[in-house]
């Protein structure tokens, strides 16, 4: 029989993907020795089956009532008993830290009966039904769908009439009728009452926290973060441990180093006389951990020791909740927390250095999105003027936008092209859809672990937390400063999440510092610690990797900056791009001409300027290969656009003027040249096969570039690829018209230029027949952007605006083919073609070049396809140097099994 329910003593973090990521680690704790409250977890397993069927699984409820009937003879009290209740945490915990799913329910077992019981035993009738309160609230929106803000409302009408300034000074007859109206407000809207029934409350509690997995945040969070839907959740319940029993309890949320800057020390926040919730709600102002040491110092150490103990163990920054009960410390989570960008390298080297982990591990614990995210520029504070105010730095960067004060706002304006910054009292996991549409997140209230700061770190978002002196009034739009200061809704506003202070308008922008150490490779006497530990991840991918890594590039800057960022040559040189200016003139004559000897002026008053930009990109990379592909796009691109030209002609006619007859030439061309779909015309190798003298012109210029350079003293490294290949004949006959002009060029020069030749593989067709191909090509370069085009029959400029955001919705796409290479099709014939091409010429050389070649996952696809290298554009080169030794990595075993 399949089995639901496993108690903490049974499992360990390896049962991840069954007991989820909070079961798994809070068993781990158990065996650890640590002081973790007894508990259960009903299985990921179990979940699964109740969203298959739509109800609750065979034989799950006797397992729970037995795991219960075990952990009340353990804690001596039984849930429901009325005289001193067991009570009960229900909490979602899936494989991955998911926000997004349900939130916990404190308190479960309580009732207009035990509630009596709790004060007598606890000896406080305020904790007693401030307990009651908070289960009513959370039970209400979390379980039976009320709306929170209605509950946020009634404690805030509350507060107001006692003139209480936070909930600490409502006394027990104030939350014993709050209690009542928050009974009768879940009857209002749901026409249901609060069951009184404490196995009821658990029973709907665990159903409540399945159904979640579907919730709309849920699957937002998971489209963005890649995480499959079929994983499911577990659900963790546990014995309560009390915070709020006055001042010597309380709760907090603890890490083992900065999750912001990596530094190492203790993290964290704390509240005394609160519950857990408190904390990460950011309801009230906590405290810093260190504070701890005073209020309690006994707890204190224990914490620090326990802290220890965790890293150690888990061999990684530890992100910890734990709670103080009377003087008792009680552990109730810990996790591999999430970090920044920055935190994550630095944290990786300092592992490293401390032996805890080898350097491959470090570099399988960073990422290439997390070095993107470094390139970024910063905010120059020298212009940005005195802040509008100060918070603290929960996750660094710098971003700039409209304020906005609500999710649905920050949507809107973000689907509409603008950016924002989502700014709040504090957000709940309703903010998530504002968090991703936002480009910084700002609170006046909650610590580096509340709600707010631990999301936006782990999307990468700039956020500050805590800006205790603005006011945030959602209701009227508007923030106002300390000095006055009146901001309304859609004023432009810059947030530095690594200073935590926020400026009028937009700020100027510097380069990073990682930015500066990859254009220069210098790290300076003031180097800080992320541009090291960048450099050292940078040094052991390198050392690694087995996939080179090129880039894109198509003038002699780009290439001159590929090589300083690391790139081992040019992957794909678009020669199109050197038609475009003043010399697209040229472009237009050549394709005017009504003879041979006019279009050939026109081609060899190009072949001077074409050879000179050759030279000038193999100068940049004199001594690695330089891929140049032969003009690609339809000749039509070069030409006016056609309404223009019909419009210009048919105003001078309106005029009674004579059009231009050079307007009324080229109208005539691009009206013969007019395809219905260009990007399937003719384009490619077929121009060359067609308009004669074009591959002529280029591979002339190439090679005599290549003289050019090897005559200076240089080692160029031409190669000759010719694109849009479908039949291996098309390739021949192209081929034998390169090797004609390289031969020529030779004689002429006395110099040998051999440039090997190939093709790009943009086309189905010619993956499927890449073993006949192979026979004419020395080697292939993938065109993945046009590849995907024609095996999804997508037209990318077309599509991505029309459809995709809902395929994306709708679960076609876990994500865009264009940002990702698509595995299952495209990636299929990239493996046809390797094989094919690799069996017909074994030291067949095979790379990508379209943008798939800088995307982290899609460098690992490349490196188990068995590819030669990947090329990308200029600044994603040293993301792709660092996917390519992570990549290396997963051969050795090493991976990041967080």
């Amino acid at each position: 029989m399949v089995r639901y329910v496993y108690d903490f003593t049974e499992g360990g973090r390896d049962m991840a993907g069954l007991l989820g990521g909070k079961g798994a680690n809070l068993a781990e704790m158990t065996g650890l020795g640590l002081p973790v409250p007894e508990g259960f977890i009903v299985t990921t397993e179990a979940c699964r089956a109740f969203l298959a069927t739509g109800g609750e699984p065979e034989g799950m409820s006797r397992e729970v009532s037995r795991h219960l009937s075990t952990l009340e003879a353990a804690a001596g009290r039984r849930l429901g008993q009325p005289d001193d209740p067991l009570l009960l945490s229900v909490r979602s915990g899936a494989r991955f830290s998911m926000p997004g799913m349900m939130e916990t329910v404190l308190d479960i077992g309580l009732n207009d009966a035990s509630v009596v019981g709790l004060a007598k035993a606890s000896g406080s009738e305020r904790f007693a039904w401030d307990s009651y309160r908070r289960l009513v609230q959370m039970f209400g929106s979390t379980v039976m769908g009320v709306d929170a803000e209605l509950f946020e409302q009634a404690m805030t009408r509350l507060k107001e009439r006692r003139g209480a300034p936070d909930d600490l000074r409502l006394d027990a007859s104030d939350l014993a009728k709050l209690v009542e109206t928050y009974k009768n407000l879940i009857h209002v809207v749901t026409g249901d009452y609060f069951p009184q029934s404490p196995a009821e409350q658990l029973r709907r509690a665990v159903l409540a926290v399945f159904r979640s997995w579907n919730g709309e945040r849920a699957r937002l969070y998971r489209r963005r973060e890649h995480i499959p839907d079929h994983l499911g959740t577990a659900v963790s319940v546990q014995r309560m441990v009390f915070g709020n029993l006055g001042p010597d309890s309380g709760s907090g949320v603890a890490f083992t180093r900065d999750p912001a800057t990596g530094r190492s020390g203790l993290y964290g926040d704390y509240l005394s006389n609160a519950q857990g919730e408190d904390v990460v709600a950011g309801i009230r102002n906590t405290v810093p951990l260190a504070e701890l040491e005073r209020l309690d110092a006994a707890s204190y150490g224990q914490l620090r020791d326990h802290m220890q103990t965790l890293e150690n163990h888990y061999r990684d920054l530890c992100d910890i909740e734990f709670t103080i009960e009377r003087g008792t410390l009680w552990m109730l989570q810990t996790r591999v927390g999430k970090r920044t960008a920055e935190a994550a390298f630095a944290i990786a080297a300092e592992l490293v250095d401390e032996g805890l982990i080898t350097p491959d591990e470090g570099l399988s614990r960073v990422s290439g999105d997390g070095l993107a995210r470094l390139m970024f520029p910063r905010f120059d504070t020298s212009a940005t003027g005195n802040p509008l105010a100060h918070g603290l730095p929960a996750s660094p960067g710098a971003a700039a936008g409209a304020a906005v004060f609500d999710s649905a706002e920050a949507v809107r304006r973000a689907g509409a092209g603008e950016k924002v910054v989502l700014v709040r009292q504090e957000t709940t996991p309703d903010d998530l859809p504002g968090m991703v549409a936002a480009q910084a997140v700002l609170t006046s209230r909650g610590g580096k672990t509340s709600h707010a700061a631990v999301v936006a770190r782990g999307m990468g978002k700039v956020c500050v937390c805590g800006a205790e002196e603005l006011t945030v009034d959602v209701e009227a739009r508007r923030f106002t400063t300390r000095d006055g200061t009146v901001v309304e809704e859609g004023t432009v506003v810059s947030v530095d999440g690594s200073a935590g202070a926020v400026y009028p308008g937009a700020a100027p922008l510097v380069d990073s510092a990682v930015m500066r150490y990859l254009e220069t490779g210098e790290r300076g006497e003031r180097s800080t610690q992320v541009v090291d530990a960048v450099a050292r991840a940078l040094q052991q991918a390198d050392g690694t990797r087995r996939l080179e890594v090129r880039a894109n590039a198509d003038t002699p800057e780009d290439a001159a900056r590929a090589r300083r960022f690391g790139a081992q040559g040019v992957g794909l040189c678009r020669t199109e791009h050197m038609f475009l200016g003043e010399r697209r003139k040229l472009v237009e004559q050549m394709i005017l001409a009504d003879d041979g000897a006019h279009r050939q002026r026109a081609l060899d008053a190009l072949l001077p300027l074409q050879r000179q930009d050759f030279v000038g990109i193999l100068e940049a990379m004199d001594g690695l290969p330089v891929t140049i592909r032969l003009l690609d796009p339809p000749l039509h691109e070069f030409l006016p656009d056609r309404t223009e030209l019909a419009v210009r002609i048919a105003t001078a006619e309106a005029h009674g003027d004579r059009p231009d007859p050079h307007d009324t030439e080229l109208i005539d061309a691009v009206n013969r040249m007019h395809e219905e779909n260009p990007m399937l015309g003719l384009r490619g190798v077929r121009l060359g096969l067609v308009v004669p003298g074009l591959v002529a012109m280029q591979v002339r210029a190439i090679a005599e570039a290549v003289v050019q350079r090897k005559r200076a003293g240089g080692t160029p490294e031409a190669e000759i690829m010719v694109p849009l290949v479908g039949a291996v004949e098309e390739l021949r006959i192209e081929r034998e018209e390169v090797e004609r002009v390289l031969a020529e060029v030779s004689a002429e020069s006395g110099v040998p230029v051999t440039c090997p030749v190939g093709t790009m593989i943009e086309l189905p067709r010619a993956a499927l027949k890449a073993g006949r191909i192979a026979e004419q090509a020395e080697f292939f370069s993938f065109g993945t952007n046009d590849l995907t085009q024609t095996t999804w029959g997508f037209s990318r400029d077309d599509v991505e605006a029309a459809f995709f955001s809902a395929y994306l919705d709708k679960g076609v796409f876990a994500a865009s083919p264009f940002e990702t290479i698509d595995r299952e099709g495209v990636g299929r014939l990239v493996g046809i073609a390797v094989a094919e091409g690799r069996a017909a010429r074994p030291d067949l050389t095979i790379g990508v070049c379209g943008e798939h070649g800088g995307d982290p996952e899609s460098v690992h696809f490349f490196h188990t396809a068995g590819l030669d290298y990947v090329s990308c554009s200029p600044f994603r080169v040293p993301v792709a140097r660092l996917e390519a030794g992570r990549a290396a990595l997963s051969e050795t075993g090493v991976s990041d099994s967080r």
